[in-house]
């Protein structure tokens, strides 16, 4: 998944909206992760908690308070606008009550057959994270456009949830819906936050590729992942190996160590890794998983403990068609599975995230350090290590800017590093998985 300004604390005043787009994202985390959103945020790329913290997006009701602004419109249409707004709203409203009520069904009437489906996988996420409430604070109106019987809206939306130990945080972001007419009514047919991304400190713009061994420090952040990315011509392949850490943290918590490919600057991302959760009573879950944004992530049938060798890879076999394989080299077992998935083919990554759980991310666990070997990618048909790609490293931030996953520089191998949790408090400001 994309990733905004991690400092951000507050509800933004919305950018200037963006360019008109012929299409929208895709489906999904990210629910992009989807549901909790700006990035958890990661994101697509790509944590759901039906087996990893869903970097889906998905809606929430506004408060009484809840403020609306509106920025320009490009259609001249102005009732198809106001009944798409009002879908969108009601749709908020209604995710909002579904959580609070423990009861789905509500969410139906605004949302198509497999969205309604995302949302109600991200409010069992929400619950499972700990979220007890969520509710909007904020929305203001980009683009909406409308061609035929199909729609893209754009919203810069505030939320703030509320957990079971009655601390709250909050996070603006952007959000792009698609939706579809069905018997004659606007439905939702999926909503992703493409502001979910790696930013450059300072310029909040896509990092340019930097030399290895630049100190992790002065290269990019991120308020979800941590780790090394890699861009420029087309990946067709990667693969990384890692111990799962054994975590020690005692409150909720969740921490999601992937592979991918996409995800770095576009709105596509394909992803497989394990996560560790962190539940109320300190128990700890171990899995594997996959995603496929805008798709929620999936837990796989494969064993994970701590302390478990790990092998991911994934590999374009031909046109869409792509397999996916997670091994477990301790246990020697393994999960392969054949998708179909449109990818840009343009980044690959190596990362640790703080997952997204509906609208804000997991705090990220005590893992301590996590170590990543064999690390290499298929560039422009070429098999090389994350040295000769120039991939670039990326730290993960809290919401005052201190680092709180920090990788280091690259092994002289090309092929290794670590990350490692550090002791600033990991306070999100809300957000999604798919993850950056």
């Amino acid at each position: 998944m994309y990733e905004p300004d991690p400092s951000t604390t507050a509800p933004l005043t919305p950018p200037p909206p963006p360019p008109k787009k012929s299409g929208g994202f895709g489906a999904m985390r990210l629910l992009a992760i989807g549901v909790l959103a700006f990035a958890f945020a990661v994101f697509t790329g790509r944590l759901d908690l039906a087996g990893v913290i869903s970097g889906t997006r998905g809606l929430v009701a506004p408060t009484p308070a809840a403020r609306t602004t509106t920025t320009t419109t490009n259609t001249t249409d102005t009732a198809t606008v106001a009944a798409i707004k009002d879908v969108i709203e009601r749709a908020n409203q209604s995710q909002a009550q579904a959580l609070a009520k423990g009861d789905d069904t509500v969410m139906r009437d605004t949302a198509t057959t497999s969205y309604y489906q995302e949302l109600v996988q991200t409010n069992r996420d929400l619950a499972n994270g700990g979220v007890t409430a969520i509710a909007l604070a904020n929305i203001a109106w980009g683009d909406v456009t409308v061609s035929g019987t199909t729609a893209q809206a754009t919203t810069f939306e505030t939320w703030r949830s509320t957990y079971n130990d009655g601390s709250t945080d909050q996070r603006t972001d952007r959000n792009e819906y698609t939706l579809v007419q069905q018997s004659g009514a606007w439905k939702i047919s999926a909503d992703v936050q493409p502001d979910s991304r790696v930013i450059e400190p300072a310029t909040g713009t896509s990092p340019s590729v930097t030399q290895p061994g630049t100190p992790a420090a002065v290269l990019s952040r991120s308020s979800n992942w941590s780790g090394y990315a890699a861009t420029g011509g087309v990946f067709s392949s990667v693969t990384g190996s890692w111990i799962v850490p054994t975590v020690t943290s005692t409150s909720i918590g969740a921490d999601a160590t992937w592979v991918g490919i996409g995800g770095l600057s576009g709105r596509d991302l394909i992803q497989a890794g394990t996560q560790a959760m962190v539940s109320a009573d300190g128990t700890v879950e171990y899995s594997a998983w996959t995603e496929m944004l805008p798709q929620t992530s999936h837990t796989v049938a494969l064993a994970v403990r701590a302390g478990d060798a790990i092998t991911a890879t994934l590999t374009q076999k031909s046109g869409q068609s792509w397999v996916i394989t997670i091994n477990n080299d301790t246990t020697r077992e393994s999960y392969s599975v054949t998708v179909q998935y449109s990818s840009s083919n343009s980044s690959a990554e190596w990362v640790q995230e703080a997952p997204s759980a509906g609208r804000g991310l997991v705090p990220l666990d005590q893992f301590g350090t996590l170590r990543f070997t064999a690390g290499n990618a298929v560039q422009n048909g070429k098999t090389q290590t994350l040295a000769d790609l120039g991939a670039r490293a990326i730290t993960m931030i809290n919401g005052s800017g201190q680092a709180i996953a920090q990788p280091s520089v690259l092994g002289h191998d090309g092929s290794s590093f670590t990350v490692t949790r550090t002791d600033a408090p990991s306070t999100s400001t809300g957000g999604r998985r798919g993850r950056p």
